[in-house]
Formats: structure tokens, C-alpha cells, sequence
């Protein structure tokens, strides 16, 4: 596509602009590995937490993200047909990892049936065969009976959905870290485009804007001659 997509890893502690990358895909789905793991080399951690948007919610992210000791915080974007019409969501599933079954609202067990590729992913399928007699049935699906989809390596989604849940204040403070360079920048480049024209020349104009709001910034933290000795050293 003719557009740039600028993305950025901001510390929470100083707000400084730790990593940062121009692309030119339209969405950030396929960005949160690959930001995390260069903010992850930059700081030079073992292990590093990261918060970021429903934009980036992707099951193999999440997943290469843990592999690689990195703690992921996001929400889960919501588009269950279901829900919407006010059935029942996934949600009211409850997975059971000893027996690899289901139960339902009704206290029934839905048990692994079948599986399905789409594209690169393994999902397993699961339902019970007495949804027609149940009283729920209603309140369930339209159906013969409700069927559940998982994963294979849907136990990354489900932890990092219960670390949030554990901690919901985390994207409060995403939303006052990852938007104050942005909207600082947006500000200097009086909201107008990139002044350069294809991908490596404007990577090169965002990492000036970048040099030039980090070196202000801890200017603004340390002073500037705190920062003029840290340089010569």
C-alpha cells in the first residue's frame, strides 16, 4: 500500500522511544513479536513485559512472544457473532487441560470431536451431543448443537488474557506511554505527511524525529550537561 505505518516501543518508566520501525502494512497484527524482541535487545533484559492494543491481538504472536521471554498484555478484541446476538460467548466455555473437554453454561461436557486447518493453524473442534434436550439450547446457538473451536496453542491466548485480567491497569498506563511521543511528534511535524518519499528514505526521516525527541526528552530528565557527559563517556 502507498502509506507508512510507524511503529514504536516506549519504555513507561521515561517514555523514550526505545525501538522503532516504518512499514508500509496497513495493520499492526503482524508487529508485536518483532517490536518486543527489539526493544528486548535494546534494553538488554531476559525478560520484559509488554502492553499493547487489541490491533496487535494475534495467537502466534502471543505465542513467539512467550518463547522468547517476553510477558504480553493486550485485549482481546471482541467479535463473537454470537455475543452479538446475545448468545452465549466463547468465554462462557470453560476449558478443562486434564480431559481436553468443554463445559458449557449447562454443566455439560463438550468433548474433542474433530479438526480443521485454516491456513497455517490447527484448530480442534468440540460439542456435545444432548444440546437438543438442553433447557440453555435457546440461549446457546440456532444450531443442532453449539460448537467450540480451539487452537492447538490457544493456552497462550488464555494466559495472556488472564494476566490482563489480573492486572487491567496496564492499559491505562499504555495509553499514557505508547501515545505521548506520538502525539509529541504529530505536534512538531504540524500533522503533515512525510516530507521524504519511499520506505528507506522516510525510515531515515522517522529515526531523526526519533533522535531528536529521545535527546530532548532526557535533556528534559537529566539536563543537558548530564547528558553531554554521558555522551563523552
Amino acid at each position: 500500500m502507498v502509506g507508512y505505518n510507524v511503529q514504536t516501543a516506549v519504555d513507561a518508566k521515561h517514555h523514550l522511544i526505545v525501538a522503532h520501525e516504518v512499514t508500509n502494512q496497513g495493520h499492526d497484527r503482524r508487529q508485536l513479536h518483532n517490536m518486543a524482541l527489539q526493544a528486548k535487545a535494546v534494553i538488554g533484559t531476559d525478560q520484559l513485559d509488554v502492553v499493547a492494543d487489541r490491533g496487535y491481538f494475534r495467537g502466534e504472536e502471543i505465542k513467539a512472544c512467550d518463547e522468547s521471554g517476553i510477558s504480553t498484555y493486550l485485549p482481546k478484541p471482541q467479535t463473537s457473532g454470537n455475543a452479538a446476538k446475545g448468545l452465549f460467548g466463547k468465554r462462557d466455555f470453560i476449558y478443562n487441560e486434564v480431559t481436553d473437554t468443554y463445559q458449557c453454561p449447562a454443566g455439560e461436557k463438550l468433548t474433542r470431536r474433530t479438526h480443521m486447518h485454516q491456513g497455517d493453524l490447527l484448530i480442534h473442534r468440540y460439542w456435545s451431543s444432548v444440546c437438543g434436550s438442553c433447557a440453555l439450547k435457546s440461549q446457546c446457538t440456532t444450531g443442532k448443537e453449539r460448537r467450540v473451536s480451539r487452537w492447538e496453542h490457544e493456552a497462550h491466548i488464555e494466559a495472556a488474557e488472564a494476566r490482563l485480567d489480573k492486572e487491567p491497569e496496564r492499559m491505562r498506563v499504555r495509553r499514557c506511554t505508547a501515545e505521548h511521543p506520538f502525539g509529541t511528534l504529530k505536534s512538531w511535524m504540524g500533522h503533515t505527511h512525510f516530507l521524504m518519499k519511499t520506505k528507506p528514505h522516510v525510515s531515515t526521516e522517522m529515526s531523526l524525529h526519533v533522535l531528536a525527541y529521545n535527546m530532548k526528552r532526557v535533556i528534559n530528565i537529566l539536563g543537558a550537561k548530564r547528558l553531554i557527559e554521558a555522551i563523552a563517556a
